[in-house]
Parts: C-alpha cells; structure tokens; sequence
C-alpha cells in the first residue's frame, strides 16, 4: 500500500496545490507537508517518525486524494471540510513527533499550523 502511495504521491502533490478553499487556507501546506514527511520516512531519507504518525499521515492523503468523503469535494465551499478535519486531527494527535520532523528539515512548524 505505502509503494502504491509513494508512485502517487508527485501527482497528489500537484493535484493538492490546484486546491482553492479561502475557508481552509492551511490546507495545501498541510497536505505538502504530509506528504513529504511520508515520503522522506519511506525511503528512509529520515527514521525518527513514529509509525503511527506515519501510517496517519498517509490515511490523511490518501482521504484527500479521494473525491467522496464524508463531504464530497464537489459540494461548494464545504467540500473540504472533512478532508482538512481528518489532516488537522492527524497533525493535532501526533505534534511533538511532526514537530520534531520539522526541525530536522529546517521547516517552521508554526507555519504548517494545525488550524482549519
């Protein structure tokens, strides 16, 4: 599952910087942000994540990536709620660990921000 996420990630990647939602602003570096994080543990370019944090971070993706959810992304200015619910729960449960990752990539954590 992780290798299939790993081929799909640069495409995700791009595919989450199209995302316009003025009410989750946050949203795309967060999805970058998760994405890198899985991308660096899985091909061990770092080893401190634990592997819950891990195996959260690539259900967050693989949740935003999916076009039905909870809200479908199609419903006007709300279809996103639930994808950036499910990424902040996953930053919120596992902050010292991201937080720690962050560091290490020299990347300002408060700027990631687990907010809406």
């Amino acid at each position: 599952m992780v290798e299939k996420v790993l081929r799909h990630l640069p495409q995700w990647k791009l595919e989450f910087t199209q995302i316009y939602e003025p009410l989750f602003p946050h949203l795309v570096d967060q999805l970058e942000f998760l994405a890198d994080a899985v991308e660096d543990t899985a091909e061990g370019a770092y080893k401190d994540l634990p592997y819950a944090a891990f195996s959260q971070a690539v259900f967050a993706l693989i949740y935003a990536h999916k076009k039905v959810g909870i809200i479908p992304d199609s419903v006007l200015s709300m279809g996103r709620a639930d994808d950036s619910s499910v990424v902040r729960a996953v930053l919120i449960q596992n902050e010292k660990a991201f937080a720690i990752y962050a560091a290490n990539q020299n990347l300002d954590w408060t700027r990631v921000t687990s907010q809406p």
